[in-house]
């Protein structure tokens, strides 16, 4: 449904949230063994994360990430938008190039009310709604 790029980042956010401070930043190294993502891929996720002012990034030996912008102004839709690019729930399945209500794919009707119903939800969840159930204990981000 959504990237590999999108979920590692969304897994980062919630995972910074819920362990780093401004005081403790925590390190690539351990993030990516924490999340079971590698490293030189976290490492681009994160800077683009940075990049946009969702993330601080501290260089040096007690150097690393922490949340800048916060997780309750985080919008699920807003990390999909910056890693996969905006319109990315809008691409056709099964056709190479885009389709639409004028030139529908046999698929376009049946997927519009569901993409429209996963939008409206990706845009109104935020990173603090997930992290409340990781601290509910109701689910679980380290592997």
């Amino acid at each position: 449904m959504i990237s590999n790029t999108s979920k590692y980042a969304i897994r980062a956010l919630i995972y910074l949230e819920l362990y780093s401070s401004p005081e403790k930043k925590e390190g690539i190294k351990k993030i990516a063994g924490e999340l079971d993502i590698s490293s030189p891929f976290l490492g681009k996720i994160l800077q683009v994360l940075v990049k946009h002012q969702l993330l601080c990034s501290t260089k040096g030996p007690h150097g690393g990430f922490c949340m800048k912008k916060p997780a309750i102004d985080i919008t699920i839709m807003e990390v999909i938008d910056m890693m996969d690019g905006k319109g990315s729930f809008d691409s056709c399945v099964i056709r190479t190039t885009p389709c639409d209500n004028s030139r529908p794919c046999s698929l376009h009707h049946k997927l519009a009310p569901l993409r429209k119903k996963i939008k409206s939800l990706f845009s109104t969840e935020t990173i603090a709604d997930l992290v409340s159930e990781f601290r509910e204990g109701k689910e679980r981000i380290r592997i």
